[in-house]
């Protein structure tokens, strides 16, 4: 069994895809961000970065004590390694794979969060900011849609690097970037929000975010900040 500690953000999306493609049986354990879950000395015992998503492993395939996994990108790689899914064998596969898993860590998912924050979230409205981060989100997923051109997913077959990358450019309009013509990555997002394993993953986000609001209180835990008199309204 897999207890998995989540909240409905990209991030925590990436792993309710991967656990419902993969089939594996998973508990799951809500990490409420918004209200300081993340800062709970118990779930600082497996994610001492306090954040989530995070798991823990009650049946590791080597029979041995539990192992707990934090940071989204080294939870899709140990779950490939446990199930033998969605990762290639060969050697050059595994190595694609692998570039494109550090791609959307080092820079998809954190551009996309910035952009987001900087203008939706921010307490104050900074023009080079949200410039720099919308020019880089436009500059990431237009190497995306050409990595798409002539391939149906990001390493050819539908790999781990898909579900990693998914949420963040399902959720891009967050980031209130123009993006253009994108079309070989309009494709790809339809084609896995058309999934069943999607759709469930999804629907479980869905039920936690009802009655979650993005108040004040969230935003300082979040963000670090003192609210302007606009967020404590």
């Amino acid at each position: 069994m897999i207890e998995l500690y989540y909240w409905p953000t990209p991030n925590g999306h990436k792993i309710t895809i991967a656990l419902e493609e993969m089939a594996l049986p998973y508990e799951l354990k809500p990490v409420n961000i918004g209200r300081g879950d993340q800062f709970k000395p118990e779930f600082l015992a497996i994610s001492p970065n306090n954040r989530m998503p995070a798991i823990i492993d009650r049946a590791p395939a080597d029979g041995g004590e539990p192992i707990s996994v934090f940071e989204s990108g080294a939870i899709l790689l140990y779950l490939a390694e446990k199930t033998g899914k969605f990762m290639p064998t060969s050697l050059r596969g595994r190595v694609e794979v692998n570039e494109w898993v550090m791609w959307q860590m080092g820079g998809l998912g954190p551009m996309l969060g910035q952009a987001a924050h900087f203008t939706r979230y921010a307490p104050e409205k900074i023009p080079y900011a949200i410039d720099r981060y919308a020019k880089e989100t436009q500059r990431l997923l237009g190497v995306l849609d050409k990595r798409l051109e002539g391939r149906e997913f990001v390493c050819g077959d539908y790999s781990i690097a898909d579900m990693l990358s998914f949420p963040w450019v399902n959720a891009f309009k967050m980031a209130e970037v123009d993006l253009g013509p994108t079309p070989n990555m309009t494709r790809w997002l339809d084609t896995i929000n058309a999934r069943p394993a999607t759709k469930r993953a999804l629907a479980i986000g869905d039920e936690l975010r009802k009655n979650n609001t993005m108040d004040a209180e969230a935003k300082r835990i979040l963000f670090g900040h003192e609210p302007s008199k606009e967020e404590k309204k």
